[in-house]
């Protein structure tokens, strides 16, 4: 299979801390994988690196065979990785419908334009996108009022909009309640199927991660530690003893 990303020897400290220690990392293609591990174990560290907002002290970041590795943040989303963020971040003060405008005026080079003479622009992408995330009806509402919910799915939007082929979630089902939680989980299986989205997401609840991933990496002390299957995962012994904690 075609491989989207590779990640080799990649890290990062901070001081004395190092947060990402020589990680090897590699993503087919249509994958949906999970990077799992307790607090501080360097996952979010990790998608920093491979989405530019810091710079990693050694190693490298291949998209499709071509070096991302020292790119800055704007031109990673330009070559094709978008990312959602573990706090939601969506201009509150602004329609759902201006939220996803924002992105596709950057995208079409015309993000010095003011969003209120560009409100005719792209409806028709607009209307698509809001449909693919459950948001259509949604469109006119200031996206502050939204649910949590909903807000996390028009985070979702946002990335859609820059047409990436890597798509990063870091903590997709945070602070959802149960239903929302379902309909996070029916979503990216939707956009990994029907687009054919390359998907690496962090996530705390085991059940979400279960039920997405097809490969999982395991990280500790900013080490991966194990990389494989579900049942491969939930059969290792080092997993079970620093992550699922049932090995003494």
């Amino acid at each position: 299979m075609k491989v989207i990303l590779k990640v080799e020897g990649l890290l990062k400290s901070f001081g004395g801390l190092t947060a990402v220690a020589n990680v090897d990392l590699t993503v087919a293609e249509g994958e949906i994988r999970s990077v799992i591990g307790t607090n501080g174990a360097g996952k979010t560290t990790l998608f920093n690196l491979l989405t530019g907002y810091w710079k990693c002290d050694a190693g490298r970041v291949l998209l499709e065979g071509k070096d991302i590795t020292s790119l800055s943040a704007p031109e990673i989303v330009r070559r094709g990785v978008a990312r959602t963020f573990q706090r939601t971040n969506v201009f509150a003060n602004l329609s759902v419908e201006e939220n996803v405008l924002i992105p596709l005026l950057r995208k079409y080079g015309r993000s010095r334009n003011l969003v209120t003479p560009s409100k005719d622009l792209y409806k028709k992408e607009i209307q698509d996108l809001l449909e693919s995330v459950a948001l259509s009806e949604q469109r006119g509402r200031v996206a502050g009022m939204l649910s949590h919910g909903h807000q996390r799915c028009l985070e979702l939007a946002i990335a859609l909009a820059n047409s990436p082929r890597l798509l990063l979630l870091d903590e997709p089902a945070a602070g959802m309640s149960v239903s929302e939680c379902a309909q996070m989980m029916e979503l990216v299986k939707d956009i990994n199927k029907r687009l054919g989205l390359t998907i690496l997401l962090t996530e705390h609840d085991m059940n979400v991660v279960f039920s997405l991933s097809e490969m999982i990496t395991v990280m500790h002390l900013g080490r991966v530690i194990a990389e494989g299957t579900i049942e491969e995962i939930q059969n290792n012994e080092e997993v079970q003893r620093v992550y699922l904690g049932e090995v003494a």
